[in-house]
């Protein structure tokens, strides 16, 4: 195995389809809806609505996902605190960063955040 295939963490070659219906759930089981859990992946990645869909259906994995966003929002670098035990500001590799600015999102949703403040308005 050479060194590239070796740093490659796995979640970038999984399906972002896969991992979606488990944000949606997390945020179901405290009350908040997939509306905004698509909202929020929409304002990180600047996907429209049909991209966002699109990807979905077709199954694109985390590094297709976060490479073809067509703007990452300039102010999710204000996003800050720990997501799986893991200091979101201070994640050094570009792709896992952006999944774990995704991740923290989420968890902010769950726990119940007001959406202008988890979008950074």
């Amino acid at each position: 195995m050479d060194q590239a295939t070796m740093t490659q963490h796995r979640i970038y070659t999984t399906s972002f389809a896969s991992v979606y219906p488990h944000y949606v759930a997390k945020a179901q089981r405290k009350g908040r809806t997939k509306a905004e859990v698509e909202q929020i992946i929409r304002w990180l990645t600047g996907f429209s609505q049909d991209e966002l869909d699109a990807h979905l259906a077709k199954g694109s994995d985390f590094e297709t996902f976060f490479a073809q966003a067509p703007k990452l929002h300039p102010a999710r670098a204000n996003i800050k605190g720990v997501v799986c035990g893991v200091r979101v500001e201070d994640v050094v590799e570009p792709l896992m960063k952006e999944i774990r600015y995704l991740d923290k999102l989420i968890d902010e949703l769950a726990k119940g955040k007001a959406m202008d403040k988890i979008l950074r308005e």
